[in-house]
């Protein structure tokens, strides 16, 4: 069964984009699709980058950890809320912390906001900075409006037949990446 990582960034006290997160985990376990964790970046609290990981001469049980996650991902979810127009520093970082691991590494991007664009703004920024450490960026894309009343302190979403219909969509295209790459890696 292949893995997924959810990649929860938001380090922000009183964050909204975790039930996001949990949400993704639930629905994507709950429905056989593959296995599931979330790499919380608030657990990690990663000190502020100074060089790429291949390149430290003593790095932290929890870079390497992270880095070991990643490379054995089948793919990931990149849950992130939208600060400003950009996606939060702790997401930067831990971005820029790795490299090789990212190489082709199929990734679909879920963005949240308390407003009414969901995040949208930060689509963009994201997906660069991804393709430029050639990682495989999913078209599909799932921009949460209001995180705040869509889901619970739990992720359990308020209208589920309307998340779950958007989210199969997601995740199929995810699924379908994941396994086009297996594919080519034979």
């Amino acid at each position: 069964m292949p893995h997924i990582s959810i990649i929860s960034s938001s380090v922000r006290i009183g964050r909204n984009s975790h039930r996001l997160a949990l949400y993704f985990k639930n629905y994507i376990v709950t429905n056989n699709l593959a296995t599931a964790e979330i790499i919380d970046l608030n657990t990690y609290q990663f000190p502020l980058f100074d060089e790429r990981l291949q390149f430290q001469k003593n790095p932290t049980p929890a870079m390497l950890e992270f880095s070991g996650k990643i490379k054995s991902s089948d793919g990931v979810i990149i849950v992130t809320p939208e600060y400003n127009g950009g996606y939060p520093a702790s997401l930067k970082n831990a971005i820029d912390l790795l490299y090789e691991e990212w190489h082709r590494k199929p990734i679909a991007i879920s963005t949240a906001s308390n407003g009414i664009f969901g995040g949208t703004q930060v689509i963009t920024s994201l997906q660069f900075s991804l393709w430029k450490i050639r990682a495989w960026t999913v078209p599909a894309m799932f921009p949460v409006p209001k995180v705040q009343n869509a889901f619970d302190e739990f992720g359990n979403p308020t209208d589920k037949p309307a998340t779950d219909k958007r989210a199969s969509a997601f995740i199929s295209e995810l699924l379908w990446c994941m396994e086009a790459k297996s594919k080519m890696d034979k």
